[in-house]
Order: structure tokens, then C-alpha cells, then sequence
């Protein structure tokens, strides 16, 4: 599209649009702030808040809000308008510096796991200037940071930047003593991997499951599912294409650097891929991403699924965080170069990777932890429930030549032979890909593959960033001392790969064997969120996020509870939807048909006529919906017996062992029912309308 570079970023106060609009002097301070932390003046915001807001109001912006990501999971804005009255009843459209930097919405009204009680509502949002502000409908939007009256932190997005602050600090103390004195910061940079479903609108509303949960607690087997695998990459159809070209449009307008689409394995599955950018900045693009697809779908008569797993049977969705560090300058520090075995600065960062992952399994477990990634996580579909590394066979090499204490020969180029003369010669990657792998290196990143659909991006990278730069504190702090630098590396490097080995596994993540040969590594299982959540209290983790000043152990316990109320609100949600549903619709609907068999039954035997099939159909379904009835009746008991004044994580344990399980049981029956039932019965759009339904 020729407009495209016109288009892009059309909507976002960015860096051109500042250096264009904004005095030398305040643009070189907003830039120190931007790129180097300094603080920032107030008499700057005042210049700063007047110039946006001037560029706002020329796009057709009458409001400003403070745009937040609570620990609700998803985006907060309250508007207020640039009105402000004067004499003769008139009005300026004014805004402050005062009024960019600080907002103040309630605190008492978002998940705080226990921080304010209900009568304490003062909370405040902070402006993030590394993140530019843009424009969604009438109101401009300052992405801004959240906290309590007592300056907790009530969002992701707080930990997050504390965590860039964190990583940054420890690697360029390991670059000054590779000579580097340029570096200024390190940043970590993030490209998701975003997975989605799309179906047709108004079979959507037909179904409560989805409107109430995100997924489909009920459905029989279509008969086609992705067993062809021809979806996977297919010709994206006309509906779809539509939706894919009006949705980059309002990502690119947005500053966000739309770069792939394509048809995922699962029918109707698909997924957008960004280009990198800096992790809180790419974690700001992936909630606009999320929030946009859903808009554009509703505009195409299509409705946007991003649940881990809407499908039961069915290849869940995932967020793939591909994650590396790279220099002010842009150095990517985990680039291994022509000749990894040679690099030591990379190696060095490989190290402190490989060894915060193996160390901090549980902290990277918990960062994808919820209700609807249980569902995927372990699926076959996607990584399983033990975090393990992929390095491929070049660098496992390099790693094994290291330890054994011998010389590495570096590999020649090799080139594809594809047995036919018109294609092109080209060089073959060192290593193949591992797409089962929790955390795989491709190339010059990580690709941590199991976060959900759903998250934000700002738990995981918190962790990933507060685990490594306590790796590289460590190497920094040996080094620093070190009367030998180059034998100190070396040992380190020697080190970590002997005693941290056991979590590179190059292998078939979804193979059985993988499990048993994991839990002889002594890797950890954390099957699900309850399994996963309370390391999230254990000294050693909570003294870790203390000392590198990313979470409070008073922050760190109110997540823990906030994370376990969600998982047992969530399941709670589901289990009322699923009785509603089997009350007021499965139940009645197999009852309509019984009825209509047994009076077919009863006049064909007055004529005279056999009866087998109906009586036979009749006796099914009769069964079915006996064992259906007796399993709802179980489940609405489990529910109304959920223990009160328990702790959370003693209720979360409940709805899963108790709830989830008898949820499980309940559904059997009912998707029995509807494989026997006539179509014109049946209340709800089935699995082949929903995944087949876009044309």
C-alpha cells in the first residue's frame, strides 16, 4: 500500500513528531529522559503536556486519559476532557505538565491482593515518557504506570520497568570490563508472537460458554478437525484477509509494526507477529494488538478469540515471547558472531542465561501461570509444564568442547541441495528449529513459547530480566575481582555449563520419556497454576525480587493472592455458565427430543412397524441425560460448598482438585448428547459450524 510510511505512526506523539514540535531544549531533556532515566523538570512536562496536547487537538482529540494495565490483566483508561471554563461561560482546552505526569484514578476498585481495603481509594497513575503517547478515538493516551497511596505497585507494568532498570545496570557492569565504556544502557527487547481465533459473530452470541468464559465448555467432535493439517499456512480466505488488512492498518497507524500474518494449525486459527521493540514498549503494542483485534473483528461480522484454549480437541493459542539484550547502540548480546566458540562476551551472556533459567524454573513457571494456559501447557500443542532450554547442535557443541576442556572445530558453510537446478543455492542454518521447547535460542534471541494467548507480556519479562541480571551480578561481581580476567571467564563459563546442564534438552519436549528423564534431571513439574504459585512465596524468591528492586515482599505476596483469586473467580465463572447452560438449554433440548422419539416410537407400534432404532436411540440418550442431570446436580453442590475463610490458595486448590474435576466429568455426558441429537434440537452452534463457519 503506497500510503503505508504516510500512515505509520500517524497516531502516536513520537520521536519525530517531538523533535518537530517541541523546543531544542525541552526535546533534549525529554530525550535524557526517554534514554538515559533522568528525571524529569516540571517546567519540561509544562512544555511537553501543552505541545501534546495541541497536536492531539489538531487529530480531533476533545479528551486525555491515563491509559494503565491494572492486575486485572487488560488495559484502564478514565477520559477527562482538555476543557476548562472561563469567564462569559466560555472554555480553553487546557492541560498541564501536572496533569501528563500524575492521574488518580480509584485504587480501592482494582485487584490489589489485599494492599488497600475497599474505604482506601486513593491511588495514582505515573506518565511512562519511554512510551509515546497516541491517540484512540476522541482521547489522547499516555501510557502510565500504577500505584497504591503508599506507592505499591497495583500493575505489570511498574515491576516491568523496575526489572529494565535491574538488567541494565548488572550488563553493563560485565561490558566495562570487556572495554565497552560507550554503552549507556542495555535494553531488553521483545517481538510476540501473537496466536488468535476468528469466528463468525453471530454464532459467537449463540454461545454463553464463550460470552461468559472465552471458551467452549461444551462440544462433540466435528467431523474434520485439523487432523489434514491444511490449514497450517493455507490461502487465507477472503473474509479473514479483509479483517488481517484492516487490522494492520490501525496497528500501523498506532507505531506498531505489524510484520506477519498467516493461518495457524487449528481451523480458524491465525497469527500476527510485530517487528522487536523494547519490552515495556512491546508490552504497551501487544495490549493495543489484543484490544484492536477484537474492535476490527466486531467490524467484519467476525468475533476474536483469545483464550489459550477455546477448543477442546483443538491446538490451543500461545504468545511466543521471543526475548535478547541488546546495547543503546544496538549490539545484540546474544548474537554469537561467525564464530561463537570464540566469542567470549557472548558466551559469557549464554551462561548467565542457562543459568538463571535452571535456577529459576519455578519464577518462569509462575510468569505463565494462569487458568486458561492450564488447559494448553503439557497439551501436546504446546511446551509442557517443565521449563527446559533449546540451544541446538552448534552451541551444545561449543558448550560440551568447553566443559570437556577441548578445542571446537568450526563447521563450513553448508548449502541446501534441493535436486532440482533452477532453485537457488543457499547456506543451511547451524541448527533446526525445536518448536516443543519451552525456551528455545533461535538464532540470535530466546523464544520463551509458553506464555498464553491472553497474558501480558510484563510478567514473564520481569522475570526474565530480574533472574538474568542476578546471573550477571554475580559473574560481575567475581570478575570485578578477578586478578586473572581471562581465567576467571573461562572458570565461569566452565562452571555453569557443568553444573547447569541438565536444563539444555535438545529433544522431543512432548515425548512421555521427556518427563521421566526431567524429573531424574530434578527439573521441576508444576502441572498447573496451584501447583505453580506458592514458590512464588519461598524466601529465596521473594529476596531475589527484593534485592534487584523489582517487587516488595509485601508487592510479591499481593500478587501471589491476586494470581489464585483470578484462577478460582475464573473456574467459579465457568462452572455457573456450564449449569446454566445444561439447565436451561442442553437438558431441555434432549428432552424435546426424546419426546418427539417416543411419540414416534408409540405411533409406529400402533401401526404395527418396528421401533429398534428409536427405542435404541431413546434408551441412549435417556442415560445421557440422567448421568448429565446427576453430574450437574454434583457440581452445583461442589460449588455452593466452597470453603469460606480459607486462604486463597486454599480455595484455588479446590476449584481445581474439586470444581475443575467434576467440570471435566460434567461435560462427557453432555457432549454425548449432542452427538445423538437431531440437528434442528440442538441449542448452540457446533464445533464444525464454529471452525468452518468463515468463508
Amino acid at each position: 500500500m503506497s500510503n503505508v510510511p504516510k500512515m505509520f505512526g500517524s497516531l502516536v506523539f513520537n520521536d519525530t513528531v517531538m523533535q518537530e514540535r517541541l523546543p531544542k531544549a525541552t526535546y533534549k531533556a525529554l530525550k535524557e529522559t526517554r534514554e538515559r532515566g533522568k528525571a524529569l523538570e516540571p517546567k519540561v512536562a509544562d512544555v511537553v503536556a501543552n505541545t501534546m496536547k495541541e497536536w492531539a487537538l489538531e487529530k480531533g482529540c476533545t479528551h486525555f486519559t491515563h491509559w494503565f494495565q491494572p492486575m486485572t490483566g487488560i488495559t484502564a483508561e478514565k477520559h477527562d476532557s482538555f476543557i476548562t471554563p472561563i469567564a462569559g461561560g466560555k472554555v480553553l482546552m487546557e492541560f498541564s505538565g501536572k496533569e501528563l505526569i500524575k492521574g488518580e484514578p480509584d485504587a480501592s476498585s482494582f485487584p490489589s491482593g489485599g494492599l488497600r481495603a475497599t474505604f482506601e481509594a486513593r491511588g495514582y497513575t505515573a506518565w511512562d515518557p519511554t512510551s509515546d503517547a497516541f491517540i484512540k478515538g476522541n482521547s489522547l493516551c499516555i501510557p502510565t504506570a500504577f500505584c497504591s497511596y503508599g506507592g505499591e505497585a497495583l500493575d505489570k507494568k511498574t515491576p516491568l520497568l523496575r526489572s529494565m532498570d535491574a538488567i541494565s545496570k548488572q550488563a553493563l557492569r560485565v561490558l566495562k570490563l570487556f572495554g565497552n565504556m560507550e554503552a549507556k544502557r542495555v535494553i531488553t527487547t521483545v517481538g510476540p508472537e501473537q496466536e488468535y481465533f476468528l469466528i463468525d459473530k453471530a454464532m459467537y452470541e449463540k454461545r454463553k460458554d464463550l460470552v461468559y468464559t472465552g471458551r467452549t465448555l461444551f462440544g462433540a467432535k466435528p467431523p474434520k478437525g485439523q487432523e489434514m493439517e491444511d490449514h497450517y499456512f493455507g490461502v487465507i480466505k477472503p473474509r479473514v484477509a479483509a479483517f488481517m488488512a484492516d487490522l494492520n492498518e490501525e496497528l500501523w497507524k498506532l507505531g506498531i509494526l505489524a510484520k506477519t500474518e498467516h493461518n495457524e494449525v487449528a481451523p480458524s486459527q491465525h497469527e500476527l507477529a510485530p517487528l522487536f521493540t523494547t519490552s515495556n514498549v512491546a508490552t504497551d503494542h501487544n495490549q493495543l494488538i489484543m484490544e484492536m483485534m477484537k474492535k476490527v473483528a466486531t467490524r467484519h461480522g467476525l468475533t476474536c478469540l483469545l483464550h489459550e484454549k477455546p477448543f477442546d480437541g483443538i491446538n490451543g493459542s500461545g504468545k511466543h515471547n521471543n526475548w535478547s539484550m541488546s546495547t543503546d547502540s544496538g549490539e545484540n548480546l546474544l548474537e554469537p558472531g561467525d564464530s561463537p566458540s570464540q566469542n567470549a562476551q557472548f558466551l559469557l551472556f549464554l551462561a548467565a542465561v542457562i543459568k538463571a533459567v535452571d535456577e529459576h524454573q519455578d519464577l518462569l513457571r509462575i510468569s505463565v501461570a494462569s487458568a486458561g494456559n492450564d488447559h494448553r501447557l503439557g497439551a501436546n500443542e504446546a511446551p509442557p509444564a517443565i521449563i527446559s532450554m533449546f540451544l541446538g547442535d552448534e552451541l551444545t557443541g561449543i558448550l560440551k568442547s568447553i566443559e570437556d576442556g577441548t578445542s571446537y572445530e568450526q563447521k563450513d558453510k553448508v548449502f541446501m541441495e534441493i535436486g532440482s537446478d533452477i532453485l537457488p543455492r543457499f547456506p543451511k542454518d547451524t541448527t533446526d528449529r525445536n518448536r516443543t521447547s519451552p525456551f528455545a535460542f533461535t538464532g540470535n534471541k530466546f523464544e520463551f513459547r509458553s506464555v498464553g494467548s491472553t497474558a501480558s507480556l510484563a510478567c514473564p519479562n520481569m522475570m526474565l530480566n530480574t533472574i538474568v541480571a542476578d546471573e550477571l551480578e554475580q559473574f560481575a561481581d567475581e570478575l570485578e575481582k578477578a586478578p586473572d580476567f581471562k581465567a576467571a571467564l573461562n572458570k565461569i563459563v566452565k562452571d555453569t555449563i557443568r553444573d547447569h546442564k541438565r536444563i539444555i534438552f535438545n529433544g522431543n519436549n512432548y515425548a512421555p520419556e521427556w518427563v521421566t528423564e526431567a524429573e531424574k534431571r530434578g527439573l521441576l513439574n508444576l502441572r498447573s497454576t496451584v501447583d505453580a504459585m506458592p514458590y512464588y512465596l519461598k524466601k529465596e524468591n521473594i529476596d531475589l525480587l527484593k534485592k534487584h528492586g523489582v517487587l516488595t515482599k509485601t508487592e510479591a505476596c499481593a500478587r501471589y493472592d491476586i494470581e489464585l483469586e483470578n484462577y478460582y473467580k475464573q473456574i467459579n465463572i465457568e462452572a455457573l455458565t456450564m449449569l446454566d447452560m445444561i439447565k436451561k438449554d442442553i437438558l431441555p433440548a434432549a428432552a424435546s427430543y426424546e419426546k418427539d422419539l417416543a411419540e414416534t416410537a408409540s405411533q409406529k407400534k400402533a401401526m404395527g412397524i418396528g421401533t429398534g432404532f428409536e427405542e435404541d436411540l431413546l434408551k441412549k440418550l435417556s442415560g445421557f441425560s440422567e448421568k448429565l442431570y446427576d453430574d450437574a446436580e454434583k457440581l452445583e453442590a461442589d460449588v455452593e460448598n466452597t470453603p469460606e475463610e480459607k486462604s486463597t490458595y486454599d480455595i484455588a486448590a479446590y476449584y481445581r482438585n474439586t470444581v475443575f474435576a467434576q467440570m471435566e466429568a460434567t461435560r462427557k455426558p453432555a457432549d454425548s448428547i449432542e452427538a445423538l441429537v437431531g440437528s434442528k434440537y440442538w441449542p448452540y452452534p457446533t464445533y464444525g459450524e464454529l471452525l468452518f463457519g468463515v468463508m
